[in-house]
């Protein structure tokens, strides 16, 4: 099982599109994977997490290590289409105060013609 990633640069903002559950059978091929799209020249990457319906303590590691990166890199992560489950995982944990969350990506137009 593996989780898959699309992502797409605009002018120092990078939009990466997950789909699957993030678990420990999956989380290592992930961070390999996102890791690289945070920072490096990037002011902002969003996460869009509307098709992940499960996320594991594995995932959560990894998305304490895209924060970590980020404050390295002085870039903005911005997470976007928690679904319940997601939500409340990540509130029980304290990870929601860790991102921007936002029902959905913040910048929507430019993004449409690579959909």
């Amino acid at each position: 099982m593996t989780v898959a990633v699309r992502s797409i640069d605009r002018d120092g903002v990078t939009l990466v599109e997950l789909e699957g559950e993030i678990t420990s059978a999956t989380s290592a091929a992930l961070q390999q994977r996102i890791l690289p799209l945070v920072g490096h020249g990037r002011t902002t990457t969003i996460i869009d997490l509307s098709r992940v319906p499960y996320i594991s303590s594995a995932g959560l590691r990894t998305l304490l290590l895209v924060h970590r990166q980020a404050l390295r890199e002085s870039c903005g992560v911005v997470l976007t289409g928690l679904s319940e489950e997601v939500r409340f995982v990540m509130a029980a944990t304290g990870f929601l105060e860790l991102f921007d969350i936002r029902n959905s990506a913040p910048c929507p137009g430019p993004w449409a013609e690579d959909r």
